[in-house]
């Protein structure tokens, strides 16, 4: 129990660390659409070792029209990552109440605007309205006690408001999806 809640406070800890630092990392020239696959299957890749029997479908719906542009690399992918873990674990959550259901997650990228659109939707458990509005909050999680922080998608909303400029918005419908869409300028000079 206590090597247990030791590791617990270590992992919070460490996120506070990460979520209160300054961005030190360099802007450089990303390939957006690279990675957005790569964040995703890494945080599925990381689900299925712990949880070996869940399966989900990656659907990627990627503009390769999308030139390289420039974003902090390490910091952007932390924000799919935390994205991604999320919707593993809704989907998790919806599979394991019913295992008929299909785990589905969507990854795609467009240009709108001058603005690179990156949306990320599962069709898991979904976030109840009163949720949603808090759901960028420091420490706020809908996660049960001891299996989240409540720090990923607060810093999730610093780095892409604050270090990129960039806007970040979720969409939920209870039992039926989330969906978030991120918008990024497309900077690439």
């Amino acid at each position: 129990k206590i090597h247990h809640h030791g590791k617990r406070a270590e992992r919070i800890v460490k996120s506070m660390l990460q979520h209160s630092r300054e961005g030190s990392g360099e802007k450089e020239l990303v390939d957006i659409n690279q990675l957005l696959y790569e964040s995703v299957n890494l945080a599925y890749h990381g689900v299925r070792a712990t949880h070996k029997e869940f399966q989900c479908a990656i659907i990627e719906r990627f503009d390769s029209t999308i030139p390289p542009f420039y974003v902090i690399p390490q910091d952007v992918s932390r924000v799919f990552l935390n994205i991604a873990n999320n919707a593993f674990y809704a989907l998790r959550e919806k599979t394991v109440a019913n295992p008929a259901l299909k785990s589905e997650l969507t990854i795609a990228t467009s240009i709108q605007d001058n603005q690179v659109e990156i949306r990320i939707k599962d069709n898991g458990i979904g976030i109840p309205k009163e949720k949603v509005d808090k759901i960028f909050q420091p420490f706020f999680t809908t996660k049960p006690s001891g299996q989240g922080t409540g720090l990923g998608l607060s810093m999730s909303y610093d780095i892409i408001t604050k270090s990129h400029q960039g806007k970040i918005e979720i969409q939920s419908k209870v039992n039926e999806y989330t969906e978030f869409i991120i918008q990024l300028p497309l900077t690439t000079h």
